[in-house]
C-alpha cells in the first residue's frame, strides 16, 4: 500500500491541509541513497514547491512532451509504491508515458533503480501531493489514464476523511483527464471501494463503464507483492473503470 496520494486539502484551524498519506520516508539503505543522488537527477521532476513538504506550486507547470522528449499517451498511476506496476506497464507499452506520484521515499529511491536496470525511458518520478500534481502541475486534459491502485484506505473512522477519492475528487481527476480519457482503480478495502463507487457514481464528469457492479481486474495491472498478500488474507480485490465524456 503506498502514501503517495493525497486529498484534496481541508483547512485545520491552523489553517494547515489535511493529507491522505502520512510521511514515512525513514531511512535509507546505502543503494537506495546511491540510486536517489545518481538516478534522481535523470527520472525526477524537480517540482517548485509551495509552503508545505510534496506540495506544488500553483504557478508550477510542466509540459508532457517537454518532460520526456516525445509526444505520447500519458498514463499516471498515483501511489506508485516501490514501481512494480508502474515499470512493468513502461515495458510492456513503450509506446506510452508513464508519470509516477510518490511521497515515499524509500519507495521512490526502489523504482528509481528498478527503472534504470529495465533501461526504460518512458517514466518519470514525481515526489509531490497527487490533488496538486493533477491541479497545477500537468495541463488540463493531459491524461490519457489516471491508476489509483491499492491507496491508503485510513481504516479508522475518524481518519477517512483522509481518503483520496472523497467528494470533489471526481472534479479534479475529470479535469486532468483528456475528453474521453480513464481512470481505473483498485483496493482490497471493502468500505473504500463502496466509497469509491458511490462518489464516482455521483460526479458528473464520469460515467461507470460498469454501473451498479464492480470492474473486472484489470489485466494491464501487474501482480505485485502487496496484491499477492491481501489476496492470501482473504481481502477481496475490487476493481473500478470510469471514463469521461468525450
Amino acid at each position: 500500500m503506498s502514501d503517495a496520494e493525497t486529498a484534496q486539502p481541508e483547512q485545520h484551524p491552523s489553517h494547515r491541509p489535511i493529507f491522505s498519506f502520512s510521511r514515512r520516508s525513514g531511512r535509507l539503505t546505502e543503494g537506495q541513497l546511491n540510486s536517489w543522488n545518481t538516478l534522481g537527477p535523470k527520472y525526477l521532476v524537480d517540482v517548485e514547491r509551495a509552503e508545505l513538504d510534496f506540495s506544488v506550486s500553483p504557478s508550477f507547470r510542466v509540459d508532457p512532451a517537454e518532460l520526456f522528449g516525445r509526444d505520447a499517451p500519458l498514463i499516471v498511476e498515483v501511489g506508485s509504491g516501490t514501481g512494480e506496476a508502474v515499470v512493468a506497464a513502461a515495458a510492456e507499452h513503450p509506446e506510452w508515458n508513464f508519470l509516477a506520484v510518490e511521497v515515499f521515499v524509500a519507495g521512490l529511491a526502489r523504482t528509481l533503480r528498478r527503472i534504470e536496470d529495465a533501461g526504460l525511458p518512458n517514466v518519470r518520478l514525481v515526489e509531490a501531493n497527487a490533488v496538486e500534481v493533477l491541479e497545477h502541475m500537468l495541463p488540463a486534459g493531459s491524461i490519457e489514464e489516471l491508476w489509483i491502485f491499492f491507496p491508503d484506505p485510513w481504516h479508522k473512522a475518524k481518519h477517512t476523511k483522509r481518503r483520496l477519492v472523497r467528494e470533489g475528487f471526481g472534479a479534479v481527476a475529470a479535469n486532468a483527464l483528456r475528453p474521453g480519457g480513464r481512470m481505473r482503480l483498485a483496493t482490497d478495502w471493502e468500505d473504500y471501494a463502496f466509497q469509491m463507487r458511490e462518489v464516482l457514481d455521483a460526479a458528473p464528469e464520469f460515467t461507470s463503464e460498469h454501473p451498479s457492479e464492480w470492474a473486472p481486474r484489470f489485466d494491464g495491472r501487474t501482480l505485485t507483492v502487496f496484491e499477492r498478500k491481501a489476496a492470501k488474507a482473504g481481502r477481496r480485490i475490487h476493481d473500478l473503470s470510469y471514463v469521461t465524456a468525450e
